[in-house]
């Protein structure tokens, strides 16, 4: 639970860093790689190849593709549609998506968590009900696609490392960079607008901090957190960030939100993972 608390602090900041100084302003598809590669460099010396076998490598460079490659690639698109309340409270659904991915690899189905799913969602709606467009759908549904490759990855690294309990995962965490990289390096090549690239030093700044702080050091301590709880706790734990960083960006840079919009919404929103925990615990 430590890991997760410490990087939900960590992580506050980084919405409306990305939102303030990158969003609309540098290419995403370089902000994605550029952070991936500074967060690899972190891992890649603690790296001991001894420890893995190549379907070990290939699994987690898959996974790492998949939560932090893919997942950065929606995440960053977002921002261009939404503001970063939204981004944040559309998040909420994570925890959703965790319980039914799990459930789905168990052979196990509860219709309960598609009712919190809807609840959710009209919970989203009710924070831009008279000014939904299709610009606000498309970031809906870009920040869906997010949370899908995130809780993707955490189920599906925490069911991998208990499989091989007896590795010391900050020596084999460098694949699962590795492997997001091949992904931010294949869509840079394919997307990226390389003219628009940081121009300030703020940006940069932005940019190193999240790449070796915010990634390097909070993927490895949320990912090895999340293999010390279990599924609810984990799934609870990614609803944490959205009060703190709904927080950090009100105060610090976005005092003129409407906050009474976004708490009609939000607090429908946290009805929702209200209805998720009750039919998670009637599963256990």
């Amino acid at each position: 639970m430590s890991y997760l608390l410490a990087t939900t602090l960590l992580w506050a900041f980084s919405f409306s860093l990305i939102g303030v100084y990158l969003a609309g302003q540098v290419d995403p598809w370089f902000s994605v790689l550029t952070r991936i590669a500074l967060a690899t460099l972190v891992l890649l010396p603690f790296l001991k190849i001894s420890q893995l076998s190549l379907s070990l490598t290939w699994r987690l460079m898959a996974i790492g593709g998949v939560q932090l490659g893919l997942m950065y690639g929606f995440y960053y698109h977002s921002f261009l549609y939404l503001s970063v309340p939204e981004v944040l409270l559309f998040t909420v659904m994570t925890p959703l998506y965790v319980t039914l991915l799990n459930d789905a690899l168990n052979r196990h189905f509860n219709l309960g968590f598609f009712c919190a799913a809807l609840l959710a969602i009209i919970g989203a709606v009710a924070i831009r009900y008279d000014g939904i467009n299709q610009g606000f759908m498309t970031g809906f549904a870009i920040v869906q696609a997010a949370n899908l490759c995130f809780a993707s990855g955490q189920v599906l690294y925490k069911r991998l490392m208990l499989k091989h309990q007896h590795l010391s995962q900050h020596h084999v965490f460098a694949c699962f960079f590795m492997g997001a990289l091949v992904v931010a390096l294949s869509c840079f090549a394919l997307f990226a607008n390389t003219a628009n690239l940081p121009s300030t030093p703020t940006q940069w700044s932005v940019l190193i901090y999240l790449g070796l702080i915010a990634s390097g050091l909070g993927y490895f301590a949320w990912n090895k957190g999340a293999t010390q709880v279990n599924v609810g706790t984990l799934a609870v734990m990614n609803n944490l960030l959205i009060p703190a960083g709904i927080l950090v960006n009100v105060l610090i840079w976005n005092r003129d939100a409407d906050v009474l919009r976004l708490s009609i919404g939000g607090a429908i929103i946290m009805v929702a993972l209200v209805v998720n925990e009750k039919y998670l615990s009637r599963g256990k």
